[in-house]
């Protein structure tokens, strides 16, 4: 996945808010990139566009060849099913269902057979270590648990890469700690490349590659 020159306006009356100034970022196959900056640079806006959310006001984000930003939307949400996984830094469970369900729900979207998906759910369960809380619904998870189901169900569709946004913001420095440690044991597990945006040192320290982000542009950390 290649961002290249990546512009984007909020306008709200007469008032624009530059987000991303020219961004550019290529993320490499099996790696782990941090983008790191304070509240305000961009950093949520790059990842909203990374995944095909929104659109930029300017420039292109490629993907093996093809440019994300020139499918209709209806064909950008169903590559972005198959093939990014997105992590909040909250509210990444539906309310309704519990542990399992969540991540059974985009296996379900993309037609998976029963057998399949139930084989897919056990899996992620136990490489998260929620296999003892399937049936817990969000609100009876711990922040650390809540964001492991989340990074689960991202994962649900073996996506090639994996955006996630803050996804330490809200939880404590040993609970975060294990957050980052399975990031790290998943990218190992399934092979795919992980975007982290984040303010905190803590994340940035466990990335292969690292950049900082100021007024929507992204400079090398070295």
């Amino acid at each position: 996945m290649e961002a290249r020159g990546l512009y984007h306006i909020y306008r709200e009356a007469d008032v624009e808010t530059i987000a991303l100034r020219g961004a550019a970022l290529t993320l490499e196959p099996g790696t782990w990139t941090s983008v790191m900056g304070p509240s305000g640079s961009g950093k949520s806006t790059l990842v909203y566009v990374l995944a095909g959310l929104i659109e930029p006001t300017g420039g292109a984000v490629i993907v093996d060849g093809e440019d994300l930003t020139r499918l209709p939307p209806p064909a950008r949400a169903r590559w972005r099913r198959q093939r990014v996984g997105l992590v909040l830094q909250r509210d990444n469970l539906h309310p309704l269902l519990d542990v399992a369900e969540n991540i059974e729900l985009p296996l379900r979207l993309e037609g998976r057979g029963r057998k399949q998906i139930r084989a897919r759910v056990d899996q992620l369960l136990d490489e998260v270590g929620l296999t003892d809380r399937r049936g817990h619904r969000g609100g009876q998870l711990s922040g650390g648990e809540s964001q492991r189901a989340a990074i689960a169900i991202a994962l649900a569709p073996q996506p090639r890469v994996l955006l996630a946004d803050e996804p330490t913001g809200e939880l404590d420095e040993s609970t975060a700690a294990g957050v980052l440690d399975l990031l790290a044991a998943l990218k190992a597990a399934e092979g795919a490349s992980i975007l982290t945006v984040t303010h905190n040192p803590q994340v940035t320290e466990r990335a292969d590659r690292r950049f900082i982000m100021r007024d929507g542009e992204i400079f090398d950390a070295a």
